[in-house]
């Protein structure tokens, strides 16, 4: 049985997995407790920045689990037999600078043959909109499934950027995954990219005026770096 629990009906369009489009909320008990420990204001860099890998991985586990599968013949100490493996398709993580930089080696940890790129985008102050400033992708992107991870979702200004850019650049089998989500981040990326699947650690309740997920846990790319 999955750990994951739907958030939005599976009914409209064609997600990057081959299925319909999906939010999916990942409510597995690890998760949950340590999203309720980077959310304390007391917990410190070095534990948020190492709890931020830990969620990363634990997500990561969760989103991979339409990966394909075929048997290949293999030889034991014992005997030949049958196992299975990954089918073919390659993967791409592709964390958006600079606090998606956090979630990377978590998943890596998962799926260590994976590629890496960073698409460095921030938010202007005054208009909470997203200004691009690098862009370094693997030169085969275009034919691997692609993460774009950060680990909040806000306005929905960052990732809906990213990922337009990773699809002018052809990719079309994108994942996004994040650990926190507010409700208009959400409601702006399934307008913008329909087709692509969102996975969300936790759903909170909205956005301030300065454009803070409320609770949240601040700044994640600060409080990860120790920069604030």
């Amino acid at each position: 049985m999955s750990d994951s629990k739907m958030i939005r009906p599976e009914e409209q369009t064609v997600g990057a997995a081959g299925g319909p489009a999906q939010v999916v909320y990942m409510d597995h008990p690890l998760i949950q407790h340590k999203i309720g420990y980077i959310r304390r204001k007391e917990t410190g860099t070095k534990d948020f920045r190492q709890t931020i890998g830990e969620i990363a991985m634990l997500m990561c586990y969760e989103a991979t689990r339409h990966l394909p599968l075929e048997e290949v013949q293999i030889e034991t100490p014992i005997c030949g037999t049958t196992a299975k493996v990954l089918k073919g398709k390659k993967l791409a993580i592709v964390p958006i600078l600079r606090a998606g930089l956090g979630m990377v080696d978590g998943m890596l940890t998962m799926i260590p043959a994976a590629k890496v790129g960073h698409i460095g985008l921030y938010r202007d102050p005054e208009t909470l909109s997203p200004v691009e400033y690098y862009c370094k992708l693997p030169a085969d992107c275009a034919e691997r499934e692609v993460f774009v991870v950060d680990p909040m979702l806000a306005t929905g200004g960052s990732s809906v950027a990213a990922i337009r850019m990773l699809k002018e650049k052809g990719c079309r089998n994108i994942h996004f995954m994040c650990i926190i989500a507010a409700p208009e981040g959400v409601a702006a990326m399934q307008a913008a990219h329909p087709d692509v699947d969102i996975y969300v650690g936790a759903l909170d309740e909205k956005l301030n005026d300065h454009g803070y997920i409320v609770p949240g846990l601040g700044d994640a790319g600060d409080r990860i770096f120790g920069t604030k």
